[in-house]
């Protein structure tokens, strides 16, 4: 092996330095040190009694209290109105799903039956069409010139007119129908949600009034009753006059 002797020179340099180094950081920790505090001595406390600050205190403390209950019970009703909001717009929209299927389901009845009348119409039209193919010309002209309400032409053409009004009567009471149920469907929503909001100002009238009721009962001032006393406004006033 080699040994390689250190360098007595450059030892020293790096001792001399970490001295240095050492003597300024307790440099500075001893002008960074806390310098005693000097004050002039004065009267602490303020003006009010012990008993008055102790009384202060209990009725900042009550009014935490009751601060924090106030809190809590908006928190809850917060929450209450959120969740019945989310629940009444769920119902708004299976309300609305429900009604779309209905009217789809109305409408499907109505084309069903204007294609069942139309086909018996047509129907209706191409027998009494055979029966006028059918009848022999001399004989439809000579029943035609004993008078036109015999003829088999007149009772077809009244009878195609009979179930063209009979159709067009269907349809204008079928149209009419319709239009009363969405008339009693919007009046009926229109009275629900008068009524939700109508009970939703009452619940919130009454739970102000509550509170406002408890925060008045307990910051009014005590009554003359004490413990052990269990006398009147009367009482007092005989004794005072009868002394």
């Amino acid at each position: 092996y080699v040994l390689i002797t250190p360098n007595e020179t450059r030892r020293k340099q790096l001792q001399q330095i970490a001295k240095k180094e050492l003597d300024d950081l307790q440099q500075w920790k001893e002008k960074q040190r806390a310098q005693p505090i000097k004050l002039v001595p004065q009267r602490l406390g303020g003006k009010e009694s012990e008993a008055e600050a102790r009384q202060n205190q209990q009725m900042m403390l009550l009014q935490s209290k009751y601060q924090q209950k106030h809190k809590r019970e908006e928190y809850v009703k917060a929450k209450r109105a959120a969740e019945e909001a989310e629940l009444q717009k769920k119902k708004a929209i299976q309300r609305e799903k429900a009604e779309r299927l209905e009217a789809k389901k109305r409408q499907e009845e109505m084309q069903r039956r204007e294609m069942f009348l139309e086909d018996h119409h047509y129907k209706t039209t191409e027998l009494l069409n055979r029966l006028d193919s059918a009848l022999p010309k001399s004989d439809s002209r000579q029943i035609a010139n004993r008078g036109p309400e015999c003829t088999a032409w007149t009772r077809s053409h009244a009878y195609r007119q009979a179930l063209q009004e009979d159709e067009n009567r269907r349809l204008e009471e079928m149209k009419q129908e319709q239009r009363r149920k969405a008339e009693l469907l919007e009046f009926k929503q229109k009275q629900e949600e008068e009524a939700r909001t109508r009970a939703l100002q009452n619940e919130q009238r009454r739970v102000n009034d509550a509170f406002l009721d408890r925060l008045q009962n307990k910051t009014q001032p005590k009554s003359i009753h004490q413990p052990g006393y269990s006398g009147s406004l009367g009482d007092i006033s005989d004794g005072a006059s009868v002394s």
